[in-house]
């Protein structure tokens, strides 16, 4: 669709111009929840990098469309980012007992 202040063309569901930020005329029930957010929460607690990625992409797609779905997108995010994290110190500590175990022999 155009936006009818600038002219520009702009996703269908967007609420707001993108480039001029004039209310588009679509209302927030006809907007949908943008499917990377979901699938990016929904991963975050299953495979943490894809959650991660889906996360990022859909923060992205969101920022340029105006969909749902930005909380989704943030909690997938901060989920995934803070499972690596807790992924990371545990195989840190694993190798220091291994090497604690492998230096006592």
């Amino acid at each position: 669709m155009y936006c009818r202040n600038c002219g520009n063309v702009i996703d269908d569901n967007a609420v707001i111009c993108p480039k001029c930020g004039v209310a588009t005329g679509v209302s927030m029930q006809q907007q949908r929840t943008n499917t990377l957010a979901i699938v990016g929460f929904a991963m975050s607690f299953i495979v943490a990098l894809v959650g991660l990625i889906c996360s990022i992409m859909a923060r992205r797609q969101i920022k340029e469309s105006g969909e749902k779905g930005m909380g989704l997108a943030t909690a997938g995010l901060i989920i995934s980012i803070v499972e690596i994290v807790l992924y990371v110190f545990l195989v840190m500590v694993m190798m220091i007992v291994v090497a604690i175990a492998l230096g006592h022999e």
